[in-house]
């Protein structure tokens, strides 16, 4: 049985809730938040809606599956700490910022994508698992 007062507040809850995860980890350079609060609030207005609309319409919400971003967000993680720095000889794990400030976000760099990183990471993470055991927990048991 579906709750008409969650189904109502999750339609309006879900893109607060991302948009809020974006400040927090836009803001986390200078300011306590970051890749991985960021990434736990995004997937908490995921599962959520998995709540809310049953696992199947999140995972429809979601468009993408939850181990292409863990893959994608370990790329971006692996590009700004060994790659950056290594194509253009620094050390490893070296902060490479650009020389243009954007209003909001500041100067862009490889800290704001490993946070970046980061934050795709601990969705994926954190959603394949709330996703698969809400999955196998609405599953009737096999006799």
């Amino acid at each position: 049985m579906r709750s008409l007062i969650l189904t109502t507040s999750t339609r309006y809850l879900l893109p607060l809730m991302l948009l809020f995860s974006i400040f927090i980890l836009l803001r986390g350079h200078h300011h306590p938040g970051g890749g991985f609060i960021g990434g736990l609030v995004a997937s908490t207005a995921f599962a959520l809606y998995g709540f809310a609309f049953g696992i199947t319409a999140a995972r429809k919400v979601l468009r993408v599956d939850p181990m292409m971003l863990i893959g994608g967000g370990l790329l971006m993680v692996a590009i700004s700490g060994i790659m950056a720095p290594l194509l253009l000889h620094q050390p490893f794990m070296t902060s490479i910022w650009g020389h243009t400030v954007y209003p909001a976000i500041g100067k862009f760099g490889t800290p704001l994508l490993f946070d970046t990183g980061v934050f795709v990471a601990v969705i994926g993470v954190t959603l394949l698992i709330i996703l698969t055991v809400a999955e196998e927990d609405g599953e009737p048991e096999k006799a």
